[in-house]
Parts: structure tokens; C-alpha cells; sequence
């Protein structure tokens, strides 16, 4: 069974990641504070992307593997690709997957062909992994197990670095247990960084968070693209500057321009396994679409031994 408490973070983890991945999109549209309000008061249902259609993929895979098994990631994420081309899915995921299947190689082969031989370091690997950092939190093998989950699709050592470095900082999150630690989770995760462009990127994060400097400033320092080393370390910063507030971390990270919906999916991510499912608006959760499987994974992994 579960430390108390744990299931709260996996389902805040999970529920949160989607939740902010949904709101994400719409704020590719209502890109303002105001804007984006009015339109979650109205009511609808908020619907996910790639983002969190291959994060309840990474889950099932490890649901049925009981851990990290790369052919039944893959296997799983392109079945789920089948069922739901239309979730804004990046050019070079069904590219892994046709790769794959034309010269009979596995998916993370598939993955090193492409940009050349170089690999993706898109933010696709790190987007989805929050499933996998709260289920590793504990466990030594945390990095392994990320980085072996960033290969099925991103080959390039600063997406798979970017992966390891998302799943971290949410197992670090879900540790936390309400207690902030911030002067170890900032030092830490420039620590746990393996490449220089991600480690330069989380140290200005710190500097940008101990001065104070506001979100717009941040954008614009860090730099916001699809780029992993150029997306995940504002998501940081979100979640830093609002460690005690869903809602705002969420706001921070998607109002200020950039791929929206995975710096709300990552800062969710972050916030939801910190302060926990309750955190997080109950009717942003009631309308997530299919919140009864991403319930139920979130049960399943939390009951799952992790050496």
C-alpha cells in the first residue's frame, strides 16, 4: 500500500497535467487573464491534447509492465496515436512509429533516425512524464527510468536530459509533502542536470526567480519555443514563483506566450503532485474529459512496487 497521502499526489500529478495541458490550448485563443476566466466560467468541457494523451499512455504502459518496459511504451502509444490522430500530435511521433514499422526496428532506433541521425529534443518526452516521476520518486533508478521512456521518441541527449529533469522535479514535488524545500529542489535540479544547455537554463531560472522578475521578463529570458531547454525552465519557473497556488502556477506558465499547452500540462504537472488533487478548482476536475481513467491510473500506479 501507499504512504498516506500518495494517492493525492498521483492523482494530483495526473488530474493536474491534464487540467493544464486543457487549459494551455484555450489560452492559445483567450490569451489574456480576463479572457481565459470568462471562458471556464462558461462551463464546457476542457479537452486535452498530445500532451496528455501520451501521458496516459506512458501509464498504461507501466500499469501493464509494472515498470518501464520501452517496446510496450511504444506498442502503447501507437495504438493511442490510432485511436486519436486528431489530439495535435507532433510530426515525428507517427514518424517514429512508421520508421519503426518500415525497416523493423525498434521504436527508440526509430527515434535516433530521425532530424538527421540527431534525435528530437522537443518537449514531447518531458510533457508527458509525470506519470512516471511520481511513480519513481522513491526509487534510485529515477533517471533510468526516465531516460529509457525519452528514447521510445527523443533520442537527442537534451530531450532525454529535459525528460529526466521534468520527472524529478515531480517526484521531488510529490516528496515535498506540503513542505516547500526550496533551497534543495533548486539546487538539486541543476545538480541532477547531465547537459550543459539545460543546466545553464535551470541556473537562470534561479536567478530570475531569487530577483524577483516577473513573468513577462521571464519569457523573454528564458525563451519560449517547442524546444525542450526552451519550454520546461519557464514551466519551472511557474511553478517556483507559485508553489502554493494551482491556479496561478497554471496562469503564469500559459499567459505569457509559448507552447502553451505543454507549459500548462508540465507547471500542472508540478503543482498538482506538490499540493495535491485538492488543490486543484473541483469543477476544472469534473470537466477534464475522461477524468475516470486518469482516476483509475492514478490508483493503479500508486498501488505499484517501484524497486
Amino acid at each position: 500500500m501507499p504512504e498516506a497521502g500518495a494517492l493525492a499526489r498521483f492523482r494530483g500529478a495526473l488530474i493536474g497535467s491534464a487540467v493544464g495541458d486543457a487549459i494551455g490550448e484555450l489560452a492559445g485563443v483567450h490569451n489574456d487573464r480576463q479572457s481565459l476566466l470568462d471562458w471556464l466560467d462558461e462551463g464546457d468541457m476542457l479537452r486535452y491534447t498530445d500532451d496528455t494523451a501520451m501521458a496516459i499512455g506512458l501509464a498504461e504502459a507501466m500499469s501493464s509492465a509494472s515498470g518501464v518496459d520501452q517496446q510496450v511504451i511504444g506498442e502503447t502509444f501507437k495504438r493511442n496515436y490510432g485511436k486519436e490522430p486528431w489530439r495535435d500530435y507532433s510530426s515525428s511521433t507517427p514518424a517514429v512509429f512508421a520508421t519503426a514499422r518500415r525497416h523493423e526496428i525498434s521504436f527508440a532506433e526509430a527515434a535516433q533516425r530521425l532530424h538527421g541521425g540527431e534525435g528530437s529534443f522537443g518537449n514531447g518526452a518531458a510533457m508527458r512524464i509525470a506519470p512516471l516521476g511520481v511513480l519513481y520518486r522513491h526509487s534510485a533508478k529515477l533517471r533510468e527510468a526516465a531516460e529509457a521512456s525519452a528514447r521510445v521518441t527523443h533520442a537527442h541527449p537534451i530531450g532525454i536530459d529535459g525528460a529526466a529533469i521534468m520527472a524529478w522535479m515531480v517526484a521531488q514535488a510529490a516528496k515535498a509533502n506540503g513542505k516547500f524545500p526550496f533551497a534543495d529542489i533548486v539546487m538539486g535540479m541543476i545538480g541532477f542536470a547531465q547537459t550543459k544547455e539545460m543546466r545553464l537554463k535551470l541556473a537562470q531560472v534561479v536567478e530570475l526567480i531569487a530577483k524577483k522578475a516577473p513573468p513577462a521578463e521571464a519569457a523573454v529570458a528564458l525563451k519560449l519555443s517547442q524546444k525542450v531547454h526552451e519550454s520546461l525552465p519557464f514551466s519551472i519557473y511557474a511553478f517556483l514563483r507559485h508553489p502554493n497556488s494551482f491556479q496561478e502556477c497554471l496562469f503564469t506558465a500559459i499567459l505569457n506566450g509559448g507552447d502553451e499547452d505543454t507549459l500548462g500540462a508540465m507547471a500542472g504537472a508540478m503543482s498538482g503532485a506538490y499540493l495535491g488533487i485538492d488543490a486543484i478548482p473541483l469543477d476544472w476536475q469534473e470537466r477534464i474529459e475522461n477524468r475516470d481513467h486518469l482516476e483509475a491510473l492514478a490508483e493503479r500506479l500508486a498501488r505499484l512496487p517501484v524497486d
